[in-house]
């Protein structure tokens, strides 16, 4: 025999109890089937319950909705020539209830077992309504009131069974298999025939008590969900359905929050080894989930992350605990005298102290009862303190494949830490069947998120992109380079970069779930808000979002203030813009030590040579032990572009309107040429290696002379270099005589840094440089006799945001 229950949701409307009559009607096998009350009906008892109590009349209106409501079924589900004595029935339950709240009115009290009686009715009326319709369709059903073979005792509100009692009468009552038995969850008797009810999952409960008795092969609960969810659903969007799941899964998962079943109420079923499935009503070709004593061996190490969302935890700690016998037996002792629930508990290897969680609405209670229980401990400073830590959640990682896969706990806390959720507490059981972690409640659905994506990897490894900047030319070239290795990076590295927000310098938007990457500028211009900078950043600090990554493609020169709140909320920075690091050295300092302090990145790749790799190439080598003696670069396209193309013969003014007619210089020429965006770099390196230099301290030695630069206009500048070109010529006719070019270049030798105009011969790694590359070359203690060099186009949006694209990609394998 199998027996079936049918959850409120599912029996809760006409449709859906048609549904549940088509589901019984498929099945070959003989089944019995439990019932719950019809959707919210078991809470309404309950009001009109302390309505009545109270004296208030309105109680009668919401009991005339109620009947009306089974009213309704009864005409939809039944033949008009068939109802009179279904609904005979059925009124005579409602003129039951009438008289048992006027009742109530009268004394003014509801007991525990008064209220047991008022609530059976909602089971009663769905079992019965449903047993008739059955039968009216040509199905052999029984009407089975459970009061009568399910005996408990006098424990109102959450009796216990009389297993030796109720077996036999079960066995009685259900023998005939030809019939499909409909029984009333929830609902039992005491030995004198007093309605009791079964607690929280009642009707889970009764079908597994069922399901003992009559050794049933299967039990299936049938909801509204399909099966058990590798997470909240609610808050992991890839949350997908555990197929199978061992008893001893299930209880923790569900003990930790997991709301499809209530793992007491199944142990009868368990103890005799029973499958269980979880099935959906509205999707009955779903595979749902099976619960079984045993199962096969699973794809993932954990099978389900479940969580409570909000618990406090308390804390009991002093020197007097170390080593003293008793202590928890007497904390736990006074907290069962209470009935107080302990949700988990974990202690301090030395002793001193011991926290537990409990619900928060207890907090108070246990305060006051603890400080009672340990006044005298208190009192000669035995116990220090009794703390209560509110607004926190519980995260359970639950499953079997625990004990045979190693690293487990150590994945799980590294990706808290690389999002920075700190873990207040945990607790794991020696069976490694749960590891568990006490967290802040706000951060309650970025570590489901990141934990899910990290153990299942369902979808793929997903970092959550906000950019700056988005509509200049380094911005809109890196959404067009995502776009267009979306797709490789998914099938090849299962990488998904999501585009969470965007901000230019009019408007703002931001989207947790993601903005299409191919129409976002159409987005932002619709969708977005008004730009404030301020609240864009404290947007992304709460959404909260895991695997978070700040990418300022802008030349903001006022958004490093930002940058700050940003690394000290986990959120990695990658930004080409070289504002921060060329500030003060302070301010660069504190950047790199709040990165660490929070474990996060702040990557700058771009910040010097664009793509080139620069300075991983720098830290590289200062990582691996080698020490730094000379750096030399030409680290602007523009100042090498107008040397490698000033040759005798041509004028130097001439060459520099070449290049700002192809686009190497800014609108003013002596924005590139005064040598200001070298410094910045070369400063930037120097850092790199580890001096505490300033940019004053850069030595910049003029290409341009005090004239040229004072000079009010571009054409009246322009008009000042024909006059001084005899000082350019003679320049370079002097590096020709000699045989060698000119280059203007950034040193780093001896703790100095300096750059300018000098001629490099034929031996050195400069001389054939062309075009407008950068080139950078590093002696070192291992490259000294001939340096390490790297060379290519130093400039350019494709290449630099290449090399931002390069630094976001570098992050998934960090945070993942």
């Amino acid at each position: 025999m199998k027996v079936l229950k049918f959850g409120g949701t599912s029996v809760g409307t006409v449709d859906s109890i048609n549904q549940v009559i088509h589901i019984i009607s498929e099945n070959k096998t003989p089944v019995a089937v439990v019932y719950s009350a019809m959707g919210g009906v078991t809470n309404k008892l309950i009001e009109i319950g302390n309505l009545a109590t109270a004296g208030d009349s309105k109680y009668l209106d919401i009991l005339k909705n109620i009947e009306e409501r089974h009213m309704n079924a009864i005409r939809s589900l039944i033949g008009v020539k068939s109802q009179s004595s279904i609904i005979a029935k059925i009124k005579g339950n409602f003129n039951e209830i009438e008289d048992l709240l006027k009742g109530i009115t009268y004394i003014g009290e509801l007991t525990f077992r008064t209220l047991d009686l008022l609530l059976s009715f909602g089971e009663r009326l769905s079992t019965q309504i449903i047993t008739f319709a059955l039968n009216e369709r040509g199905i052999n059903a029984e009407y089975i009131d459970t009061r009568n073979i399910i005996k408990t005792n006098s424990h109102f509100g959450f009796a216990e069974v009389d297993f030796a009692a109720t077996n036999p009468l079960i066995k009685k009552a259900l023998s005939d298999t030809k019939k499909v038995y409909c029984l009333t969850g929830f609902i039992a008797s005491n030995y004198e025939g007093v309605t009791t009810t079964l607690g929280r999952g009642g009707s889970d409960y009764t079908a597994s008590i069922v399901g003992a008795a009559l050794n049933a092969e299967v039990i299936e609960i049938w909801t509204d969900v399909n099966g058990m969810m590798t997470s909240d659903p609610r808050k992991v969007k890839n949350a997908f359905t555990i197929p199978d799941i061992s008893y001893a899964e299930a209880m923790e998962l569900s003990h930790f929050g997991a709301k499809v079943i209530y793992p007491p109420s199944l142990v009868p079923a368990f103890q005799k080894n029973i499958p269980i499935k979880i099935l959906n009503t509205f999707s009955k070709e779903h595979p749902g989930t099976t619960i079984s004593k045993e199962i096969n061996q699973k794809a993932y190490s954990i099978t389900g992350i479940s969580s409570i969302d909000e618990i406090s935890l308390v804390n009991l700690q002093g020197n007097g605990m170390i080593g003293v016998a008793g202590v928890s037996a007497k904390l736990f002792g006074i907290l069962a005298e209470y009935k107080i629930s302990v949700i988990l508990i974990s202690q301090a290897s030395s002793e001193h102290s011991i926290c537990f969680a409990i619900e928060p609405k207890m907090a108070d209670t246990v305060q006051t009862i603890l400080e009672e229980g340990f006044k005298a401990e208190i009192s000669n400073g035995d116990i220090e303190s009794i703390s209560i830590q509110n607004s926190l959640s519980i995260i359970a990682v639950v499953g079997e494949g625990m004990k045979s896969s190693s690293g487990t706990s150590g994945k799980l806390f590294s990706i808290l830490g690389k999002n920075g959720i700190n873990v207040i507490a945990t607790a794991q059981g020696s069976s490694e069947l749960n590891i568990s972690v006490v967290i802040k409640k706000k951060d309650i659905s970025k570590a489901l998120n990141a934990i899910h994506e990290t153990f299942f990897e369902i979808d793929g490894f997903t970092l959550n992109l906000f950019i700056v900047g988005p509509s200049g030319l380094i911005g809109k070239t890196l959404l067009k380079q995502i776009a267009q290795q979306s797709e490789f990076l998914k099938k090849e590295k299962n990488l998904n970069i999501r585009l969470a927000g965007l901000a230019n310098t009019k408007k703002m938007l931001l989207d947790p779930n993601g903005i299409e990457i191919e129409t976002w500028a159409q987005k932002l211009d619709e969708a977005g808000e008004k730009i404030n900078l301020s609240e864009f950043i404290d947007d992304i600090k709460t959404l909260n979002l895991a695997n978070s990554i700040f990418a300022d493609c802008s030349a903001d020169k006022d958004i490093v203030q930002y940058y700050y709140p940003l690394l000290d909320s986990n959120i990695s920075i990658v930004t080409p813009n070289k504002v921060a690091n060329s500030g003060s050295f302070a301010e660069y300092e504190s950047l790199r030590n709040i990165a660490k302090k929070r474990n996060v990145k702040f990557l700058y790749e771009t910040n010097v040579g664009a793509g080139l790799p620069l300075i991983n190439t720098l830290q590289g080598l200062i990582n691996s032990g080698d020490q730094i003696h000379k750096i030399e670069a030409v680290l602007s396209g523009t100042l090498s572009f107008l040397f490698n193309n000033f040759v005798v013969g041509s004028k130097f003014v001439d060459i520099v309107k070449e290049a700002k007619a192809k686009g190497f210089t800014e609108p003013d020429p002596r924005d590139d040429l005064n040598g200001t965006d070298v410094a910045r770099k070369i400063l930037i390196l120097a850092r790199e290696s580890g001096l505490k230099l300033e940019f004053k301290e850069v030595e910049n030695i003029p290409l341009l002379s005090e004239e040229a630069m004072a000079a009010d206009s571009v054409e009246s500048f322009y008009d000042v270099l024909e006059k001084e070109n005899s000082k350019y010529e003679s320049l370079l006719s002097t590096a020709a005589e000699k045989g060698e070019v000119l280059r203007f270049i950034a040193s780093l030798e001896k703790g100095k840094a300096k750059l300018g105009l000098t001629s490099v011969g034929k031996s050195h790694p400069f001389y054939n440089l062309a075009g407008s590359e950068n080139i950078v070359s590093f002696t070192t203690e291992r490259y000294f006799s001939n340096p390490l060099v790297v060379k290519g186009p130093g400039a350019g949006a494709e290449v630099t945001a290449m090399g931002v694209f390069a630094d976001i990609i570098s992050l998934s394998s960090f945070l993942a």
